[in-house]
């Protein structure tokens, strides 16, 4: 199982997405030009900060129950939610992004310096540029798969969702070797730096 990085994620800048998350209502909120040009300016500065990359891996499923599913090297995963979603699933793919270290360091100093409104929009940009990440490595299997007639589930399953536990973060680290794209999964399982996020995937053959 041979694991593909991606050094550099180009992404669209998914503005909607980071002005829903500061709390704006597209057509119902109104925001001041000031308030407007101040945000527009931190998503730049944002954008400078983060180092968008990522890691995925294909597997082979060889042997899966309504809530267990097994993989090579004798790794095992429980979920039944997660095993909903993979139902006539032959494969997996297990994958990561992370926004790097930069921009976490970042919205801890804009936090400390109380600049809350740039740490906000820091945390908000970071937040949906590593799920953009996700997308962008999806979308890159989507098209590979395709010309297999195979297809990639539409949803996808990050640990500590539902009843997929959050130790499954350790076993998919490792996997993914995250260490080469700069994150570390702590002994609770959490991921360093803050904004990186893993996710599984199934795929189907047509």
């Amino acid at each position: 199982m041979k694991v593909h990085f991606f050094d550099a994620i180009n992404v669209v800048l998914p503005q909607e997405r980071i002005y829903s998350r500061l709390g704006f209502v597209k057509g119902k909120t109104r925001v001041a030009e000031v308030q407007k040009a101040r945000i527009e300016q931190d998503i730049i500065r944002a954008l400078e900060l983060i180092n968008l990359q990522g890691a995925a891996v294909r597997c082979p499923i060889l042997e899966k129950t309504d809530s267990l599913f097994k993989i090579p090297g004798g790794l095992k995963f429980s979920s039944k939610s997660l095993l909903q979603m993979l139902q006539g699933c032959e494969e997996v793919i297990f994958m990561a992004a992370t926004a790097g270290k930069e921009i976490v360091n970042a919205i801890a100093a804009g936090s400390a310096a109380a600049d809350m409104t740039g740490a906000v929009v820091f945390d908000a940009v970071a937040s949906e540029m590593t799920d953009a990440g996700l997308e962008w490595i999806m979308e890159y299997y989507s098209y590979e798969l395709r010309r297999e007639n195979k297809f990639l589930t539409k949803r996808r399953f990050s640990s500590g969702y539902g009843d997929f536990s959050l130790e499954n973060q350790k076993n998919i680290g490792d996997i993914l070797q995250l260490e080469k794209i700069g994150v570390r999964v702590t002994p609770y399982f959490l991921l360093e730096p803050e904004k990186s996020v893993t996710a599984v995937a199934g795929i189907t053959p047509i």
